[in-house]
């Protein structure tokens, strides 16, 4: 599973993660900032990643257009980037039996 974190992430999350999310990417790294929610949306969509977030706008979408791409919704309010490392670290084999049950229906 791959992640793409939205710009309300630190960039230095990916780095903290990679060895159990290959291929992830924040969104400055692809050029993406600043960019519409619905742009960032098609990426991940075309590319595979499922969206990493704490926009509830990115949620909103999810409920509107479900999947793909998955989103992960993080409501952790003004959290450091080390309790965001252990949330996506912690919970790494439920997010990733949610992505799956989430493909196959």
């Amino acid at each position: 599973m791959k992640l793409l974190l939205d710009e309300n992430l630190s960039d230095r999350i990916v780095y903290r993660i990679i060895d159990l999310y290959p291929s992830s990417e924040h969104v400055k790294s692809l050029g993406l900032t600043n960019t519409d929610d619905e742009i960032i949306w098609e990426y991940a969509k075309a590319n595979g990643f499922a969206i990493v977030s704490k926009d509830s706008d990115f949620h909103q979408r999810s409920l509107v257009y479900g999947h793909p791409p998955k989103f992960i919704y993080l409501r952790t309010g003004n959290s450091p980037t080390s309790n965001i490392v252990l949330i996506l670290r912690d919970n790494f084999d439920k997010l990733s039996l949610k992505i799956e049950r989430q493909k196959a229906s």
